[in-house]
Order: C-alpha cells, then structure tokens, then sequence
C-alpha cells in the first residue's frame, strides 16, 4: 500500500470529521446515528484506507469514554446488585 497524498488524507479527515459530527448531534437528540448517519459513515469509509477508518473507530470511542469517565467519575462494578452484602 503506497501512502496516500496529502489531498486523500484531507479528503479523509474531512469525512470522518463529517461523520463523527453527524453521529454526535444524533446520539445528543437521542436518535440512532447508525442509520442517520449512514451515507456519510459511507463517504468516510470509502474515503480512507481500512486501517485508518479502523484506528478512527477505536479513537472515537476511547473519547466518548474518556468523557463520561470525566464528567460521570469512575463507577465500581458490583457484583451485589440485590443489596445483601
């Protein structure tokens, strides 16, 4: 695989920027992002090389979870859920 150009990379960037906003603004309304948000999950795949739209799906979701883990603080697993202790 030959690196791709710097118009390529931008075209890249530009449709996961695109895509990672779509997805944003539907899971705040409460809505699906998979399938609001299809065809330009669509344009950034086909936009990018495999492994990058791989790591850019990893990257995205360490962030939303880096976020709640910030805003929500750390919540222990409790193997007790029934109350006896």
């Amino acid at each position: 695989m030959t690196a791709p150009s710097g118009e390529e990379r931008r075209r890249c960037w530009s449709g996961r920027d695109a895509f990672w906003k779509c997805a944003d603004a539907s899971e705040v309304a409460g809505r699906n992002p998979e399938s609001e948000c299809a065809a330009l999950r669509k344009e950034f795949v086909e936009a990018c090389p495999r492994q990058w739209t791989k790591y850019f799906d990893r990257r995205r979701d360490y962030l939303k979870f880096k976020e709640k883990l910030e805003t929500e603080g750390f919540q222990p697993y409790q193997e007790n859920q029934g109350g006896k202790s």
